[in-house]
Parts: structure tokens; C-alpha cells; sequence
């Protein structure tokens, strides 16, 4: 008994191993494209890039705290020295220095300006000094509190503000139709391979019948009821299905292949993919006004044109502020210097400090005039570009909606006429079988057939593809009436 198990084992793990069908849906497919594809990876770095962009912009408005120093400097060569008689004479120093500085700097985002409050230590000692001479020597910034205020300049803080959130939440809408570009293409390598799918099984079934055709063909030849011509016409028929067979298995691989990759899963000759036909299709009713308001309302595109109105009209007001360039300057603090760290806390004096730098142009050729009449040229040619884009946008919506329906009727008209073609080729096989009709009626019938299968699969991803375009557009599933995007509170 134990014997007869193992030679079954083995007889068993001798035969060839089967390939394993693994059956898709086109859903299936666009969740594997969504998760595993290198287009969905590529979104979600693009997506974290930008979100990190978004904390470096929120982290210039919060306060610093830096340290800085010098330890320690040395300095060793040779000076002039101004003698009473007018002469000059050189003599040599060696020097040894050291700095530290602590300070806490806030950016000002209402007026474009910085304040910061430091706290320094210096020594400096002087390696040539005679005995008596004081060496080294301290000095302390015991703290400085220091103003740095542009009047009338470019605020860059400011207009931040105003197109770094923009850009931000383009960049999120974004992601999410780049999800659904992804859904749009899949779906259309879905349908390439489920056509060489279908014309492969189109090539299988008429090499079949073409050589039960040719069989019976060269039987009517042998009694004397057909033409040699007929004969030679069926054989080509048959010779060309063999090549129509060995074509489609080509382009199956192929298409097997691009879909693989492109979903991310991982090929492997033993695994046979299978697609089933998407001949459900999702019952829904597309208002135009309804699409028109949720891609204004969801759409990348409408923030990237509010940002760039925006954009527009900071490049005006930058080009306008380099007309003139004045900064304010402003410390106090306390400081002292002394032989020992500890003395120089002890009653240090005030120290203040203000400064007013003004530079306007007196003479520059009209330079500046062209730059700001540069920029108000830019800013009228972006408003007549973004009127011309939006519209652009808008047709592209209200022409996509009004192709659905038609669309959706392509479909039931395809289909009814693909199972017409079906059945009229069955009623012309059994007529030709039994002589009613020659073997060109009968041609002119699988043509048809064939021809109208392959219309209603094209008329299946038209259908599809449009559905996934108009959730692209609109950020809206119209089936399952939900918003693709919610806004964060």
C-alpha cells in the first residue's frame, strides 16, 4: 500500500505543472495600479516632497535660536606704524581671538522685518603684549536687542503667506487626480490587453472552423460538388487564420507584458492572466451644472489659477519696491570689557545703535520703469491667459458630459448588435453545412460577427475611459455620489 502511494506521489510531481489562471476585473486592476504601480509610488513622493516644501514655508515664521562662534582665531603678521618724522615702520603682531554669540531671531511677517535679541562673549589676546598690559581681555554683549525693518520694500514673508498655502493644496488636489489619471490608464492597457485577449480567442475560433470548413471543402472536392478554386480559397482562409493565431498570441504576450509592469505585479510565465468583460456599467445622471460646480470646486487647476493671479501680482509689487531701498536699523543692549568673564557683568554699559540706509536711483536709463511695466505686462498677459484656460477647461467638461450618454448608448446598441452578428453567423454556418449557401456568405457572416464583437469592446472602454475622465475632471464619482476630495477643516 505504502508503495503504490509513493509511485502515485511521484507520477504526480512528474507531470508538467499547469499554469495558474489568475482572473482580474477592471476594478482589480485599477486597485493594483492605485497601490503597486511606479506612476502611483511617483505620486506619493511627489505628494510628500510637497508636503515637506509646506513645513519649510511654515518654519520661516517661527523664531531661531542659533549658535555661532570662532574658536579660536589666530593671526600672526605685519603691520605699518606711522612715525612722527613721516616715516613708516613694520612691526609684527601674533594675535589669538575667540567669539561666541547666541541669538534668537523672529521674522516680523506683518512688516517684512526681523527682530532678534543676542547675547555675545569675545576675547582677544594679544601673544606680543608687554607684562603690565591687561592680557587677555574680555568683552560681553551681555544681550542686543536688534531691529532690521525694510521701509517701503518687498515683503517677502507677506506674499508667502498668501501663495504657499495655494500651492499647497494644488498640490494635494493634484494627487488625487494624478490617482485618477492612473485609473484613466489602466484601464486603457486593461482594454489593450482584452483586446489581443478577445482577437486571440477570435483567431482560435476561426482557425477551428476554417479547417472544419477546409475538411469539408476537400470532401465535396473529392466527389465532384465544388471547384478546385473553392478549395484553394478555403485553404488560404485556413493558412492565414494560423498566421492570425500566431499574431494574436504576439500581442497578448505584449500586452500582457505593458499591463504587468504598469500595475506593478510581478511577471511570472506560470501565472495566466484572464480579464473579465466590464458589460455592468454604473447607473447615473451627470447635470452639467452639477460637474461644472464640483470641478470648480475640487479641481487643482482652479487653485493653480487663483496662485497665479497672485503670483502675478507679486511680481508687480517686487518690481515697483526696487525703485528705492531704504532699511532701518536699530540695537540696544548692554556691554562691558574686562580682564575676567566674571567682571565683565559687573555695571556694563549701554549700547545703542541706529541706522538709516537709503538708495534711490537718480540716473538708471529707464531701468527701472522697464521692469515694472515688464511686470504689469506679465500680469495682463496672465489674466488673458487664465480667462482662455478656464474656458478651454469648461468645454472640455460640458463636451465630455454630453458624450455619455451617447457613449452609454453606443454600448447597448453595440452589444445587441454583436449578439445580431452572433446568431446570423450560427444561421449561415447551418446553411452552408447544408449547401443553401457558398462559402462567401458565409465569409461576409464571420467577418461581421468578428467585426462586431470588436466594436462593442471598443465601445466598452470609450465608455469606461470616459468615466474615469470626467472623475478626473470633476474630482466626483457621479456613481456612488461622492466627493473624491474632502476639504481638511
Amino acid at each position: 500500500m505504502n508503495r503504490l502511494i509513493i509511485i502515485t506521489l511521484a507520477f504526480i510531481l512528474a507531470l508538467p505543472a499547469a499554469k495558474a489562471q489568475v482572473k482580474l476585473s477592471l476594478m482589480d486592476v485599477i486597485e493594483q495600479a492605485k497601490e503597486q504601480s511606479p506612476s502611483a509610488k511617483a505620486a506619493e513622493t511627489r505628494k510628500k516632497n510637497f508636503y515637506w516644501q509646506y513645513r519649510s514655508f511654515r518654519s520661516n515664521y517661527n523664531p531661531s535660536l542659533n549658535l555661532s562662534g570662532n574658536l579660536p582665531g589666530y593671526n600672526r603678521d605685519f603691520f605699518q606704524v606711522s612715525q612722527d618724522d613721516g616715516t613708516f615702520a613694520y612691526r609684527s603682531r601674533e594675535q589669538l581671538s575667540s567669539s561666541l554669540n547666541l541669538g534668537l531671531i523672529q521674522p516680523i511677517s506683518f512688516t517684512g522685518g526681523e527682530i532678534s535679541v543676542n547675547s555675545t562673549l569675545n576675547q582677544f589676546n594679544d601673544l606680543n603684549a608687554a607684562d603690565t598690559e591687561i592680557n587677555p581681555i574680555y568683552n560681553t554683549t551681555l544681550f542686543n536687542i536688534r531691529l532690521v525693518q525694510p521701509v517701503f520694500g518687498f515683503n517677502d514673508l507677506k506674499w508667502d503667506k498668501r501663495t504657499e498655502p495655494l500651492r499647497y493644496e494644488e498640490s494635494k488636489r493634484s494627487y488625487v487626480e494624478e490617482m485618477e489619471a492612473i485609473s484613466s490608464e489602466a484601464t486603457r492597457r486593461y482594454f489593450d490587453y482584452l483586446d489581443a485577449q478577445i482577437n486571440l480567442q477570435i483567431a482560435e475560433f476561426n482557425l477551428a472552423n476554417n479547417d472544419t470548413i477546409f475538411n469539408i471543402e476537400q470532401g465535396r472536392y473529392n466527389i465532384g460538388t465544388t471547384s478546385k478554386d473553392k478549395l484553394l480559397q478555403v485553404e488560404l482562409q485556413l493558412l492565414r487564420s494560423q498566421q492570425d493565431v500566431a499574431q494574436a498570441k504576439l500581442d497578448l504576450q505584449t500586452s500582457r507584458l505593458a499591463l504587468r509592469r504598469f500595475i506593478g505585479l510581478q511577471d511570472s510565465s506560470s501565472n495566466v492572466l484572464e480579464l473579465g468583460l466590464p458589460d455592468v456599467l454604473p447607473k447615473f445622471d451627470i447635470p452639467l451644472d452639477n460637474a461644472l460646480s464640483y470641478a470648480k470646486q475640487n479641481r487643482a487647476d482652479y487653485i493653480e489659477f487663483e496662485r497665479r493671479r497672485v503670483e502675478a501680482n507679486r511680481d508687480v509689487a517686487q518690481a515697483r519696491a526696487q525703485r528705492t531701498q531704504t532699511n532701518l536699523v536699530a540695537s540696544f543692549g548692554l556691554n562691558n570689557a574686562a580682564a575676567s568673564i566674571p567682571d565683565t557683568y559687573v555695571d556694563p554699559n549701554n549700547q545703542q545703535r541706529v541706522n538709516l540706509t537709503l538708495s534711490v536711483p537718480i540716473l538708471d536709463w529707464g531701468r527701472t520703469k522697464s521692469r515694472v511695466q515688464t511686470a504689469l505686462a506679465n500680469q495682463e498677459l496672465t489674466q488673458y491667459t487664465l480667462t482662455q484656460e478656464i474656458q478651454n477647461f469648461e468645454q472640455e467638461i460640458i463636451t465630455l458630459v454630453s458624450r455619455f450618454e451617447v457613449l452609454r448608448s453606443q454600448v447597448e446598441i453595440t452589444k445587441k448588435s454583436d449578439e445580431v452578428a452572433q446568431e446570423r453567423y450560427e444561421v449561415a454556418q447551418s446553411r452552408y453545412l447544408i449547401g443553401k449557401i457558398d462559402i462567401t456568405n458565409l465569409n461576409i457572416a464571420l467577418t461581421e460577427k468578428d467585426n462586431a464583437r470588436r466594436s462593442y469592446i471598443g465601445a466598452l472602454r470609450s465608455f469606461w475611459t470616459a468615466y474615469f475622465d470626467l472623475r478626473r475632471l470633476t474630482l466626483y464619482d457621479f456613481a456612488n455620489k461622492e466627493l473624491l476630495y474632502q476639504l481638511e477643516d
